[in-house]
């Protein structure tokens, strides 16, 4: 079974990323096609995989994290434009397989891995 799953940690604040957007797109070549879009739980987790079984196919994908929205309703106060609005992850998924891709963000700074 392939599937797509992720999960937002806010390293500003120590805490997992609660209420953050995020949209899957599939590229094909120049070609954007967005594929799902969701909203991290309590537990910084999507309800369920962005992509999973018969929609999974190998290929590039980007995660779009809309991390300066979430910044602004908690209240920090961002520049004009935020230096990390939406935080843009493009990864190449093959065939068969649990593609975890974790996101640890803050305002000025992100990371991400291979997660399990």
């Amino acid at each position: 079974m392939a599937r797509l799953t992720t999960h937002v940690l806010d390293t500003t604040h120590g805490c997992p990323g609660a209420g953050i957007a995020i949209d899957l797109y599939r590229l094909d070549g120049e070609q954007q096609q967005l594929l799902a879009r969701a909203v991290t739980n309590a537990d910084g987790r999507c309800d369920a995989p962005l992509l999973e079984d018969e929609a999974f196919r190998a290929g590039v994908y980007e995660l779009h994290f809309h991390a300066g929205d979430y910044y602004r309703r908690r209240g920090l106060s961002l520049a004009e434009p935020a230096f990390l609005d939406v935080v843009v992850l493009r990864v190449g998924l093959g065939g068969e397989g649990h593609y975890h891709v974790p996101l640890l963000v803050s305002p000025y700074g992100y990371s991400t891995y291979r997660g399990s």
